[in-house]
């Protein structure tokens, strides 16, 4: 007996005939006549919903159990490949599978050369911890109508795309994505393109500060900007006696970034974009031990560096603001909550509390740019809910960190862990 193609008026079907059929309809291809639309289709001959068609073909397969070890063990090395495949693609490693972040393209070298410029503008996105930075220091030192800021999204591609119609937002004045409103570009690749001195084919990343008047990138070092920010527009600013990084403190501040940024920073994106075993146990190790340090530090001192906010300040919030509702899940930092560390929740708590801080922080942003977007680390795209420590109100709740007597010694010394 030969199987013989039948076409229903839904889907192929299989169907038997005899060696003596065979000769005459070799490849007869017979069709069901359909039904007119007035006639009712007995329940039996209804047509299968697909669900149930595979769970019949499943059972008939392998009965009611799980498919054989075979196919499980297929499907395992299959996904395996492509997500190292997909891991390789979205976060370079090195040998042993550790992340290694790509540097950037450019930079602001002192003395900047944007000083006093009327002519910038400043591209972000609201998932990124390190966008987040030019955000907040942009807000403290008032530099809001300074530096007009366009707001990008995470599109489906892993590009940075700007929505033709804003996003409204009804719970808070949050920023939140919108229009390029410098170019009118559709994605941030497309802005980097428009450089005068011809065009671009790396990375678009932000947050990116553009010379609109040269149409040049002006930098894309998230530190560079910050450290402009703080001094390079104070002719402009609102704030122009706030110093994030005074002279007496770089030490210090630079001190405390060298430990943060590889193990806090940086470790979290370490953890979460980890290729071996070896590479996240290395990275989870270093990434809670600094939290360690810090929460242990911050019981005699308000900030990193005593009783001054600081641009160490600033970089440490952004990953911390992030830590519960992402990085703790998303990227394995399983070993503690944020919230289960007082001092270093509170500190998060006090900054989060000073003017304009809370308009940068968009969560259901900052959520959707991961779950939704980071697929090799999460395939459904399905978004959790936020953890309650992580709302406005909670956020908002007294810290007390003003009643904390800072006994720091600030001689530049060796931070270690």
């Amino acid at each position: 007996m030969s199987g013989v193609l039948l076409f229903s008026s839904q889907f192929p079907i299989f169907s038997t005939t005899t060696t003596a059929t065979k000769t005459t309809h070799r490849f007869a291809c017979h069709v069901i006549p359909r039904q007119s639309l007035n006639q009712s289709t007995p329940p039996d001959q209804q047509s299968p919903n697909p669900k149930t068609i595979l769970s019949t073909i499943t059972n008939l397969l392998w009965g009611q159990s799980l498919p054989p070890g075979l196919l499980i063990s297929t499907v395992r090395t299959t996904w395996n490949s492509t997500w190292q495949l997909m891991m390789s693609q979205l976060a370079p490693s090195d040998s042993s599978g550790r992340y290694t972040r790509p540097a950037s393209k450019f930079r602001l070298n002192p003395p900047f050369t944007l000083q006093n410029s009327t002519t910038l503008h400043l591209y972000v996105g609201l998932p990124c911890p390190w966008a987040h930075r030019t955000l907040i220091v942009r807000a403290l030192k008032g530099l809001e109508d300074v530096v007009p800021v366009s707001i990008a999204g995470p599109g489906q591609d892993g590009s940075w795309e700007f929505k033709d119609i804003p996003i409204s937002n009804r719970d808070r004045n949050i920023l939140v994505p919108g229009r390029d409103n410098a170019n009118g570009c559709r994605n941030l690749k497309g802005v980097y393109g428009l450089r005068r001195s011809g065009g671009y084919s790396g990375r678009a990343t932000v947050p990116m500060l553009w010379d609109v008047e040269k149409k040049e990138v002006g930098c894309n070092e998230s530190y560079d900007i910050i450290e402009f920010f703080n001094s390079g527009l104070n002719g402009l600013a609102r704030n122009p006696g706030l110093d994030l990084s005074p002279k007496e403190l770089k030490g210090r501040i630079g001190e405390w970034n060298g430990l943060i940024y590889p193990n806090v920073n940086n470790g979290v994106y370490r953890c979460g974009f980890a290729q071996s075993q070896d590479a996240y146990d290395s990275a989870v190790n270093g990434l809670f031990t600094t939290l360690e340090v810090v929460e242990d530090h911050l019981t005699t001192s308000r900030y990193l560096c005593g009783d001054t906010l600081t641009l160490a300040d600033v970089c440490l919030f952004t990953t911390l603001i992030r830590f519960d509702i992402v990085y703790n899940v998303l990227f394995k930092c399983t070993k503690k909550k944020l919230i289960e560390y007082p001092n270093l929740h509170g500190y998060m708590r006090d900054i989060y509390q000073m003017p304009k801080v809370a308009e940068t922080c968009n969560f259901s942003a900052i959520m959707d740019g991961y779950y939704k977007v980071l697929f090799p680390l999460n395939p459904g795209s399905i978004c959790p809910v936020m953890p309650s420590g992580c709302e406005h109100e909670v956020l908002s709740t007294p810290h007390n960190r003003e009643s904390v007597i800072s006994e720091q010694d600030y001689q530049t010394g060796s931070l270690s862990i």
